[in-house]
Formats: C-alpha cells, sequence, structure tokens
C-alpha cells in the first residue's frame, strides 16, 4: 500500500490529545476519519509523538497507509476539506517509502513552551500560552535550565503514567530567552519522558521567581523522584515545532 508522509498543523485546545480515544475527539480521529472518506476504507495514522490534550503542534508529522496511489497534493487538499472546520491541517503530503515510519525513524523531537509574563491576563493568547503575572528571572531559568542539559535520568521530571521503559534520555537543548513579555523555552532532543517538558518548564518558573536556585535544579534532578520536582505547567504554553529524520546523505534534517 502506498505511504504518505504527512506534515500536520492543530490547535490541541478542543482535542482529548492526540491518540484516538472511545469518548471525545481526538486529532488522531479526525486525520483518519478524513483519510477514509478520501479512500472509502478505515485509515490508521502513526505520529511521530502522542501530545497531550490541550498542546498545540507546527511540526507534527503522521504517515498514513492508502490503498491506491494519489497525487501528494490530492492527499493534502483532500484531507483538509473533509476536516473542516476542526482545527487541524495538513500542511504538506508526500508519498514515502514502506519502511518510513513517524515515530520509529524520527531522530529528534523539538518543543516550544511559551510563557507570557506581564501583570495583564491574557486576551488573544488564553489558549497559547501560559500567563505568569509575577516577575521571571529569564536569566536564572537559562542556567538552571543549562543544569539538565545532557545525559540523564530524568525520573524527576516524568510524569506518574510514563509507559516509557527508561527515564534515560539525552536532552540536547533547553533554551531560556525573553522576547518583552514573552519567555520561550526551547527543548529538543530525541524523545521525551510523557510531561517531561512541562515540568521542566513548571520547575524553571520556580526559579523564575526565586524561589529556587539554579543549584536546585541539579538537586532535583539528582534525587530522581518526581515528588522533588516543581509543577507540571499547562498544557495550553506548549507546542510540537517539529521532528527530525535521517536524510538521504546521513545527516538529520527536520521536518516541520
Amino acid at each position: 500500500m502506498p505511504r504518505y508522509r504527512l506534515l500536520v498543523e492543530y490547535d490541541g485546545t478542543p482535542f482529548n490529545g492526540w491518540q484516538r480515544q472511545d469518548k471525545g475527539m481526538s486529532v488522531q480521529g479526525v486525520l483518519e476519519a478524513a483519510a477514509a472518506k478520501l479512500c472509502g476504507e478505515p485509515c490508521t495514522l502513526h505520529a511521530a509523538g502522542r501530545t497531550d490534550a490541550g498542546v498545540h503542534a507546527t511540526g507534527q508529522v503522521a504517515h498514513v497507509d492508502l490503498p491506491r496511489d494519489y497525487p501528494a497534493d490530492t492527499v493534502r487538499d483532500a484531507m483538509n476539506y473533509h476536516m473542516k472546520p476542526k482545527p487541524v491541517a495538513v500542511v504538506a503530503a508526500e508519498a514515502v517509502s514502506e519502511d518510513f515510519h513517524a515515530r520509529f525513524s524520527a531522530v529528534g523531537r523539538a518543543y516550544l513552551y511559551r510563557i507570557v509574563n506581564r501583570r495583564a491576563p491574557l486576551a488573544l493568547e488564553q489558549h497559547r500560552a501560559w500567563w505568569v503575572p509575577v516577575p521571571l528571572d529569564a536569566e536564572a531559568m537559562a542556567e538552571g535550565a543549562r543544569r539538565l542539559l545532557g545525559h540523564h535520568d530524568f525520573t524527576t521530571f516524568r510524569a506518574s503514567e510514563c509507559q516509557a521503559k527508561s527515564p534515560m534520555k539525552t536532552l540536547d537543548v533547553l533554551d531560556v530567552t525573553r522576547h518583552g513579555d514573552e519567555i520561550r523555552i526551547v527543548a529538543e532532543a530525541r524523545s521525551f519522558l510523557h510531561h517531561q517538558v512541562r515540568n521542566m518548564v513548571g520547575t524553571l518558573k520556580l526559579v523564575g521567581e526565586g524561589k529556587w536556585s539554579p543549584d536546585d535544579m541539579t538537586r532535583a534532578l539528582d534525587a530522581r523522584d518526581r515528588t522533588k520536582g516543581g509543577p507540571t505547567a499547562p498544557a495550553a504554553g506548549l507546542v510540537l515545532t517539529g521532528v527530525s529524520y535521517p536524510s538521504s546523505d546521513g545527516r538529520s534534517g527536520p521536518t516541520g
């Protein structure tokens, strides 16, 4: 069966997450229903990352096997037509070999977390960022973030329901920068534990408030105990911005 790789963006606000569920609307379910209307048969989509309820994506990658060949633009346009008015869009589609897998072929994932740090509440971006009205020291947060870089046991930042076989992960990037009232936290790794990014952000907020020092981040990491970490940041501020795959010349190249 022909396989297609899809670059997908969505507003996660109305969804119960990526994964198809018996109750409630999922991103996967909406995409699968659109693919089924295109080809007249049930279809299963596989994603690079199963985002939680309320988490957004501008660079999600999925693949789907269809029963016959279609021009890639037809796959994109037909699926988008059948998903109206749901806040999901197939930005691009391309035919790929049958050994490509959106999840297992991926060599990197990138997330952006946005904090709006101002006294006034959010009007336009209520479901797009975490509103934090108390002043945050972004430079202290950046120093705390650097303490988490590298290969570690991230149990302290792992959700209790995480199904990963090991808490060991390599965090390649965790950058904190301020842009006016906005604090942006970029996280990149081959893969992440469940809630790892949101738990790291929630803990970094404690550093920004002055309740923790950057050294406390190191102590929390070394504790390997979820109760020693900070709170889980809200889902609304998190966006899956890109997934990387090996390119034909052996280097990794981003998709999304």
